[in-house]
């Protein structure tokens, strides 16, 4: 038997760099529990209300985020904020898979437009690793604005 899986970020600020991610992955807030919203309800605003009337102090109201696909299909996201900052490179990281299907020039090109559209959400780029076939597909390494490393592949 499989099992779901969550994906788990420490962060200084879970709010922002789950809406981050959310942008990047094309994902959604969950609804608080036992809350039916409107579909074009404001989830964040929806949340502070929720975590109000639950009698959560206000400084632990940012110290948790999380974020779904909205398909169902990928795993729950979930961001917690930690007091020490990240010291060295991940040993796990996510690969946003950009460009499937595609090679030479038009991947690195569906990659490259990729990376433009995440920089403009706050990530970094690092480097760009060039095809190197017939294995090899080529790939762009980035950071997400607390500096966690992934790859658009």
């Amino acid at each position: 038997m499989s099992r779901h899986i969550q994906i788990t970020f420490d962060a200084h600020d879970p709010r922002a760099l789950s809406s981050f991610w959310r942008e990047a992955l094309g994902y959604v807030y969950p609804s608080p529990p036992g809350v039916d919203l409107p579909a074009d309800a404001d989830l964040p605003a929806a949340w502070d209300d929720f975590l109000v009337r639950a009698g959560v102090p206000e400084e632990e109201r940012g110290a948790r985020s999380a974020i779904e696909d909205p398909e169902g299909h990928g795993p729950r996201v979930f961001f917690q904020r930690v007091p020490e900052g990240k010291t060295a490179k991940n040993r796990v990281h996510l690969d946003l898979r950009a460009a499937p299907g595609l090679r030479g020039a038009e991947r690195m090109a569906a990659l490259e437009a990729e990376c433009d559209r995440l920089v403009g959400l706050g990530a970094k780029r690092v480097r760009r690793h060039e095809p190197t076939p017939p294995l090899g597909g080529g790939f762009i390494v980035m950071t997400d604005p607390e500096g966690n490393e992934f790859c658009l592949d």
